[in-house]
């Protein structure tokens, strides 16, 4: 294992603190309980969102933090969902007049932590709801999950929220506008390598050269079959196929097209997939309304992809397209 770290145990505190320390004027940082938050949080006329799966999938969640989308994030370590008190404390911390949105990747050991938290919250008086995200198709359950796992799709359900919750809205509509775009959205991923957590130091599993992961899940969960490797067309034919017919989407409809690194894919692979995928959308009589390419949400070095498919109406169109600020700035 080579990776830029000193003490495995201090892996995440030490990201988080460079990421606080990379934008003092937007972000603020409670080590405590492994928070990043808007610096200018709570405010009592909005919303505010929290997430917080495990660490090693940024930018999801503690880089998607800022004006129209996460009000804060709260991880656990790597592959790990953070503790309840971490939830419990982050969002009594940031409760706001309008209460508090708390968005859950569906895993066993989050939803754990996250409903212990609301059941806490809720017995304190603090206005929160609960929103989950279970995007994956390539499994129903696993050893990981209770039903489908949330994996890229999430960045959807976190930008229409935060547009929404920007906006003003009521929690009830918040939470109303996370679950429809939850419905809305499918997403399945291939990788071609494992990954290794700062902590376990040797790979969650392994690859021969000539083998890929059909389905894998973003902490290196077994997916639909392990299979020898193909072509970019076969495997966004595989993806494709998975994901359209899940919803199912139709021809006629108008999607968001994500295609998103895992941590070790190239941007020019990811550019081949999605080019791929585009072309073969509009042969199904689909049409990309909007483009996501880069790394959205990852597992940290594996090398691999997931494709996304959001089917989006106006209300969806408006939400995407609202102004957001995160800690990943472009020039």
């Amino acid at each position: 294992m080579k990776k830029f770290m000193n003490d495995p145990k201090n892996f995440v505190p030490e990201m988080l603190d460079g990421i606080v320390r990379a934008n003092p004027d937007t972000l603020r940082y409670v080590p405590d309980y492994n928070l990043i938050h808007r610096a200018d949080a709570p405010n009592n006329g909005k919303v505010s969102i929290i997430q917080g799966s495990g660490s090693g999938h940024e930018p999801a969640h503690v880089m998607t933090v800022g004006p129209g989308m996460l009000t804060g994030a709260c991880p656990g370590d790597v592959f790990a969902a953070p503790p309840m008190d971490y939830v419990y404390e982050s969002a009594k911390l940031l409760n706001s007049d309008k209460g508090v949105l708390l968005l859950v990747n569906n895993y066993t050991g989050d939803r754990m932590a996250w409903e212990m938290a609301k059941e806490m919250l809720d017995a304190e008086g603090v206005k929160t709801e609960i929103a989950y995200v279970n995007d994956d198709v390539a499994v129903q359950d696993s050893t990981y999950t209770v039903g489908r796992r949330g994996v890229a799709g999430n960045f959807f359900v976190m930008k229409t929220a935060g547009a929404l919750a920007e906006a003003g809205a009521e929690l009830e509509d918040v939470k109303a506008i996370a679950e429809k775009t939850n419905s809305l959205v499918r997403t399945m991923g291939i990788a071609l390598s494992g990954t290794t957590p700062p902590a376990k130091g040797e790979p969650i599993f392994t690859l021969a050269d000539d083998e890929m992961e059909v389905g894998v899940g973003i902490h290196g969960e077994p997916g639909r079959r392990r299979d020898k490797m193909a072509s970019a067309d076969d495997i966004v034919d595989e993806l494709l196929n998975a994901v359209v017919s899940d919803l199912p989407f139709e021809e006629g409809d108008e999607v968001a097209l994500m295609i998103n690194g895992l941590g070790g894919t190239p941007i020019s692979e990811q550019y081949i997939l999605y080019g791929i995928a585009h072309r073969k959308l509009e042969e199904k009589g689909i049409k990309v309304w909007r483009s996501y390419v880069g790394e959205y949400c990852t597992s940290l070095e594996m090398a691999g992809a997931s494709l996304t498919l959001l089917k989006v109406d106006d209300e969806l169109k408006d939400l995407l397209l609202a102004p957001a600020e995160i800690a990943i700035r472009t020039f």
